[in-house]
């Protein structure tokens, strides 16, 4: 370790030639003088001291991130590091992994063509197009040549030059895919990067050395079209992480070995929710009975809790003439996720959204302002074309169900609108037991309508979010191409964090549609439109909570709630008999009569995940009760029909009581 050290050490420090000029700086609330020709590293660690500066990969002047060994900018007046385990450390760490992950592969494969190599959430990849597919049988091998490349101490090395002599370069090694990005580049000045024999395009900056890559892994390996689009070459992704010290790669390995038990594409199979026929419908689910029914009673209660907050429940067609998406403005800024047909020579879409059908139902009648805010909800089925490339069991499907709504109210009703829509975010993520943070997306380049609309919808929603305490953070440019966005990103049990609701504040379609009301002047008035989804895409959203869960659903949504085993055959009847009961009182119950010893039928129960398991022997038929015991946990002991059911209605209801919504299953 000290050896390493060291040695990153020298390429951190390293001077570069520039004029004698005595330069002031802030460093880390240190005011220090320092001449031009000293490196951004030399300056840090002249007030870190060696120590802290071991663990330093990088510069940052105001904001601009620099490479250790860059000159000092000529207008700085502050210098700050970069650690290695800050966010942009990592994003470095792992930036400069698949630089060297791109060496170690050339070393290995001879006539490989490379293609890019990006930092991604919690880790990187880079495309290569060979002779053959690569495999994860290939990592040991590559794993072995990147630990090498970090031994041999290889610098990071960074020179510019001009668009002809990098062409020169590229043609040469014929790397075919750097010489189309190179066309997609106006700069006619590059900066490039060299590790070992490995040069690409790049604007860094870079680690200083490969020394500092000591805790990596490669993880997986996909398909990957050049440049997404399905007509290009097929590519070979290779994905892997990094981190700053051992400990923590071995402590996200940790999670995502748990992460692959908890796959929802696994436990759907295994628990009998879901399946998918991918050769026959991408991108489409099929349900099977037991999801099915889960899905139902999550839609039910939505449904239910949607009509206690106010909300009309409507439906609207799965297709309308394009005409309906031109005005939109869907036509002109959405239609490549869109699916189009033909009908009698008129062009249709197949919606990928419910908001236009809410519009003619709002438009279908003249509204007063005592009739606002009008609220339409609807679990309405979309389509959007998703390329297969990106399909994900039910995380990214190309058919959903949003359970989906529209507030149709006066501009002075607004911010009360979206406080009631958050309230709805809290009370359901509450339920569900996750945690979550809310940012605003504002507008994107490709959008709609007028500053000044976008400005007052903007200034909503962040007055919505003050007045609710929220804290506020922003996402430049990512709002819907009709309106600003609150974002609402969960938080499971294993860390990971999930897109699912938006709360979307439009003036736009109002517009575009000439919707009104007649307003107390008796003057017709243009309203506001709230689109909002809390848990977005049932799909998805299960997907999601069957990872978080690990399959273990609260015992109110479980498709089945008890399993009832018998010991012996003389028990039969009684078990029919209660199964029927407790079916009758409203229970979703399963009997297992199977001749099967009873610790067999006991672990398939738990493996089902099963709330609550149920056994009659002699002992509980004699007493007209059931031996209960919760997941499979130990045993509660005897309990009576109507002391079971009382627990059940209790397990069911306590989730809703700590959330205060006061929900009744008894």
């Amino acid at each position: 370790m000290a050896a390493y050290r060291g040695r990153l050490a020298r390429f951190r420090s390293r001077p570069n030639a520039g004029e004698t000029i005595v330069q002031k700086l802030l460093i880390m609330g240190v005011e220090k003088e320092v001449a031009p020709d000293v490196s951004c590293g030399q300056a840090l660690k002249s007030v870190l001291g060696e120590k802290r500066f071991e663990n330093v990969l990088a510069a940052r002047s105001g904001s601009n991130l620099l490479d250790l060994s860059s000159s000092l900018p000529p207008d700085s007046t502050e210098l700050t590091p970069v650690e290695a385990g800050s966010p942009a450390g990592l994003a470095i760490l792992r930036h400069s992994a698949a630089h060297v992950l791109a060496a170690a592969v050339r070393r290995l494969f001879p006539g490989v063509k490379i293609s890019i190599g990006p930092a991604i959430e919690n880790g990187f990849y880079y495309d290569f197009d060979y002779a053959r597919p690569f495999t994860p049988d290939d990592f040991p091998a590559i794993e072995a040549e990147m630990s090498k490349i970090a031994a041999e101490d290889i610098p990071f090395t960074r020179r510019t030059a001009d668009r002809a002599e990098v062409e020169a370069l590229f043609r040469s090694q014929g790397e075919n895919y750097k010489l189309e990005l190179l066309d997609s580049i106006a700069e006619q000045t590059l900066s490039l990067y060299t590790v070992g024999d490995f040069t690409d395009l790049c604007r860094g900056p870079h680690i200083p050395s490969a020394c500092a890559l000591r805790a990596f892994k490669l993880l997986s390996v996909a398909g990957a079209y050049w440049r997404g689009d399905e007509k290009n070459p097929m590519l070979s992704r290779i994905y892997g992480t990094a981190f700053a010290e051992e400990a923590e790669l071995k402590a996200y390995l940790r999670r995502q070995e748990e992460a692959r038990k908890r796959d929802h594409r696994k436990l759907g199979k295994d628990l009998e929710l879901f399946e998918f026929h991918e050769d026959l419908a991408p991108g489409m689910v099929f349900w099977q009975p037991k999801g099915m029914l889960m899905r139902t009673i999550l839609e039910d209660f939505l449904k239910r809790e949607n009509l206690k907050r106010g909300y009309s429940l409507v439906q609207g067609p799965q297709i309308l003439r394009k005409e309906a998406w031109v005005k939109s403005g869907h036509y002109d800024n959405y239609r490549e996720n869109m699916y189009f047909t033909e009908i009698e020579g008129d062009v249709h879409a197949v919606k990928p959204m419910n908001c236009v059908g809410h519009i003619l139902l709002y438009e279908s009648s003249l509204h007063s302002y005592r009739d606002l805010p009008v609220r339409m909800a609807e679990f309405g089925v979309v389509h959007r074309h998703e390329k297969s490339g990106v399909l994900h069991g039910l995380l990214r499907v190309r058919q959903f169900t949003q359970d989906d709504a529209h507030i149709f109210c006066a501009p002075e009703q607004l911010e009360d609108e979206i406080l009631g829509v958050l309230a709805l975010v809290r009370d359901l993520f509450g339920l569900f037991g996750f945690e979550y943070t809310m940012s605003v997306s504002t507008r994107p380049d490709r959008s709609i309508g007028s500053d000044e609309a976008w400005k007052l919808a903007t200034d909503a929603l962040f007055q919505a979010l003050e007045r609710a305490g929220v804290p506020i953070t922003v996402n430049e440019g990512d709002g819907a191409f009709y309106g600003p966005k609150i974002d609402v990103r969960l938080t499971d049990s294993l860390g990971r964090q999930w897109q699912c609701s938006t709360v979307q504040c439009d003036f736009n379609l109002p517009e575009r549609f000439e919707l009104v009301y007649v307003g107390k002047d008796g003057e017709r008035h243009r309203p506001v439109m709230v689109h909002r989804a809390i848990l977005g895409s049932l799909e998805r959203f299960i997907g999601i909570l069957v990872e978080h869960t690990a399959g273990r659903f609260p015992a109110w949504l479980a498709p089945v709630q008890a399993k009832i085993l018998n010991v012996t055959e003389a028990q039969e009847t009684f078990v029919l008999e209660t199964a029927a009961s407790l079916t009758k009182a409203g229970l979703r119950v399963e009997a297992d009569l199977r001749n099967e010893k009873l610790g067999y039928k006991m672990r398939q129960a738990q493996l089902e995940k099963v709330p609550y398991i149920l056994v009659a022997g002699d002992k509980e038929v004699e007493a007209a009760g059931v031996n209960v015991r919760p997941g499979g946990g130990d045993s509660l002991g005897l309990k009576t029909l109507d002391e079971f059911m009382a627990m059940v209605a209790a397990d069911c209801e306590k989730p809703f009581k700590q959330g205060g919504m006061n929900y009744s299953f008894s």
